[in-house]
């Protein structure tokens, strides 16, 4: 069976969730919901628990001392300030409208859900929908769920959310871990999936061929098809749907009243940003979780087998490697589907993600794009700067760094990083230890130690 394809099949039978946010409990996902609540219940990791540390429970906490307010305005209520708040721009405004949220009675292709994001958080809004739904990147936890009430009358909560999103949100989709999921389905008329013909997860190693069915996407790509702006006429007959219909569309007015969103867009290259995103935060919750699963347990047979405290057995080690390793693939691009040609957004998505730096000192940027064979100039994840990367295990940090550097510098890169060049190798190499202290000080430690 195509690969993609038996994706596709399992995320069939665990639900529907084609968005980044929140779902309801299905019956089909409770068993999926009983196989992986080891990873997130386990003494180790205590998810349920244990107090998110994030972007949205730090704003919560101003809110609660009354150092911020938020400000409902017109028919979008909060979101506009929930925006502003976590500092989300509008800019990376994404429409999916397959009927794949937990309120998908107010969604349909004529009122499409509303996605954004930054590093960190994911803000969901629907026309007519009773919450804003968020979910961030914790640095401890994983994905963390969140809803706010429409509701003026009632006070400004963001109120977690466990089991219900769980349901779907730590399944294999995820890596077994609570985290994100961007899905493309082939969606009927109404916004509803036609699930007989399967459905596919997206990253960015997802052909374009595959990509984002049930979204709207406005840009150029010329013939690069893909599955969005479209619905299918024919159920029985939904994979043979005419990619054509949907490309190259800069203009969403022909489908729907673009007027009642914050921008008239649903950016490509935000799209691509996503996927890559929602993908890598899934493969750093992972690493985190295994590696601290790992630790624990060995620290209770050390204590169990009176070993020192600062024994690392071959069991742990390797424990460590499967999931870092996989990690550093991710970090590094492996696997990314090329594109045939060039590709833009018709938002300013892109010029303000590039802006945001940090950048060495020959002007170079892990967010500069490419957009012409690949999403980015220099194929290593801006991720390495953020807070779930900063706060994984450093067992699991040391290992990530050391394959870094040992791909990156290497004369003969092995096979799954065949796609950097010499020249990407080189500048990857000086960006990281320009821009990433952390790396730095590992760089001149590692020296140090082979001198």
């Amino acid at each position: 069976m195509n690969a993609k394809k038996a994706r596709g099949s399992a995320a069939r039978r665990i639900g529907l969730a084609a968005g980044v946010l929140l779902l309801a409990l299905a019956p089909a996902a409770s068993l999926v919901l009983a196989q992986s609540r080891d990873s997130f219940d386990d003494e180790a990791i205590n998810y349920i628990q244990s107090q998110p540390t994030d972007a949205v429970s730090r704003l919560q906490k101003q809110l609660d001392a009354g150092a911020a307010r938020l400000r409902s305005s017109g028919e979008q209520g909060y979101l506009a300030a929930v925006l502003q708040q976590l500092k989300v721009p509008s800019s990376s405004q994404v429409l999916v409208y397959s009927k794949t949220s937990f309120q998908s009675s107010h969604i349909s292709p004529i009122t499409p859900r509303a996605l954004y994001f930054n590093d960190d958080v994911y803000v969901g809004w629907v026309q007519g929908g009773p919450v804003v739904e968020i979910s961030s990147a914790d640095p401890q936890l994983g994905a963390v769920f969140y809803t706010l009430s429409q509701d003026r009358t009632e006070p400004q909560k963001f109120k977690r959310q466990t089991y219900e999103c769980l349901s779907c949100h730590s399944s294999t989709l995820t890596r077994t871990v609570p985290g994100h999921i961007v899905r493309s389905v082939y969606p009927g008329r109404d916004g509803m999936p036609v699930l007989s013909a399967g459905s596919f997860v997206t990253t960015d190693e997802s052909p374009v061929a595959e990509r984002w069915g049930g979204w709207y996407v406005t840009g150029k790509h010329g013939r690069q098809y893909h599955m969005g702006n479209i619905t299918v006429k024919d159920e029985a007959q939904a994979e043979t749907l005419d990619r054509s219909a949907g490309a190259n569309i800069t203009d969403l007015r022909r489908y729907f009243d673009t007027s009642a969103y914050l921008t008239p867009h649903s950016d490509l290259v935000a799209l691509m940003v996503l996927q890559h995103q929602t993908h890598l935060h899934n493969l750093i919750t992972r690493a985190s979780y295994e590696t601290r699963k790992a630790l624990h347990y060995e620290q209770a047979l050390n204590r169990e087998l009176n070993r020192g405290a600062n024994y690392r057995s071959d069991s742990t080690v390797s424990r460590i490697r499967s999931v870092a390793e996989p990690l550093v693939r991710g970090l590094l691009f492996s696997g990314e589907a090329k594109l045939e040609g060039p590709a833009s957004g018709t938002s300013g998505f892109a010029a303000e993600f590039a802006a945001r730096g940090p950048w060495d000192p020959q002007k170079r940027s892990l967010r500069q794009f490419d957009l012409k064979e690949r999403l980015f100039r220099y194929p290593c994840s801006y991720l390495i700067y953020s807070e779930a990367f900063d706060a994984l295990p450093n067992e699991a940090k040391e290992y990530v760094y050391r394959r870094l550097n040992e791909v990156l510098t290497a004369t003969q890169p092995p096979k799954e990083y065949a796609h950097l060049t010499p020249a990407d190798r080189d500048a990857i190499h000086q960006i990281l230890r320009d821009t990433q202290p952390e790396f730095a000080a590992w760089l001149t430690q590692h020296a140090k130690a082979t001198n």
